[in-house]
């Protein structure tokens, strides 16, 4: 899909460096209470619960820290107060998807803002940007950890079993599918044998926007500065960075 902008890659990294230092774990705690909250503790029959502690385990999250989190949901007042929001932000000229977990949104909306101050970007009208993305199931496949597969068979076999769309650089493999056929999509990869090192819904960018080799540094910075944030639990873009 050429909208993929590899900024996940990118997050991938980054996350496993930031499970060092903990920080990651608070934001899969909360994300881990809050679906365990809306759909029930039953991995069985909680898919969203299932999809955010496999992201846990892939950055290393201890055992205790997920049962506690799902602990947590259980009649916890905290967590009315509890909300997800998304933002949108422009940057020169690339699009960015901002989703928050707070329980304050004034709070969240005023840390954005002094980071855009900072580093540059504006928040525009709900739905200006938006519509350049699709919410879409995406999982990333280590073309290293999965040796025995060529590309050509990554691909038949996302065909196969109902992917929409893929995609491939130097590093990774990128399959693509609609959101309701996100365990279809998972239990088919398994099944052949692929090893997914991402598993995630995401914004993913209709079309990717090339940015000026100048501009992209700025444009990290503060893609990293808005995730650093502790009410925001994900960032997407529609730019193009290497």
């Amino acid at each position: 899909m050429s909208g993929h902008s590899h900024w996940a890659t990118i997050k991938h990294k980054k996350g496993l460096e930031d499970a060092k230092k903990g920080k990651i774990f608070s934001k899969f705690a909360r994300e881990i209470t809050i679906a365990a909250k809306e759909g029930g503790t039953d991995l069985s029959s909680n898919s969203k619960l299932r999809m955010v502690i496999d992201r846990a385990r892939a950055v290393n999250m201890p055992k205790e820290n997920i049962e506690r989190a799902i602990a947590k949901s259980a009649g916890s007042s905290e967590l009315d107060n509890l909300k997800e929001s998304v933002f949108e932000v422009i940057k020169d000229d690339a699009a960015i998807i901002i989703e928050t977990i707070t329980d304050n949104s004034n709070r969240a909306l005023s840390e954005i803002k002094k980071v855009l101050n900072k580093e540059g970007g504006k928040l525009v009208a709900e739905g200006a940007i938006k519509w350049m993305f699709e919410k879409k199931s995406v999982f990333i496949i280590d073309l290293e950890q999965n040796k025995n597969f060529k590309k050509d068979d990554l691909e038949m076999i996302s065909i196969d079993i109902g992917a929409d769309d893929m995609s491939c650089d130097e590093n990774d493999f990128y399959v693509y599918g609609n959101i309701q056929d996100f365990e279809n999509i998972k239990k088919g990869l398994e099944s052949k044998g692929v090893s997914i090192k991402s598993a995630n819904l995401e914004w993913v960018a209709k079309e990717s926007k090339e940015i000026p080799a100048e501009s992209q540094e700025s444009i990290k910075k503060l893609l990293e500065a808005l995730e650093d944030l502790d009410d925001v639990q994900n960032v997407y873009t529609n730019a193009e960075l290497s």
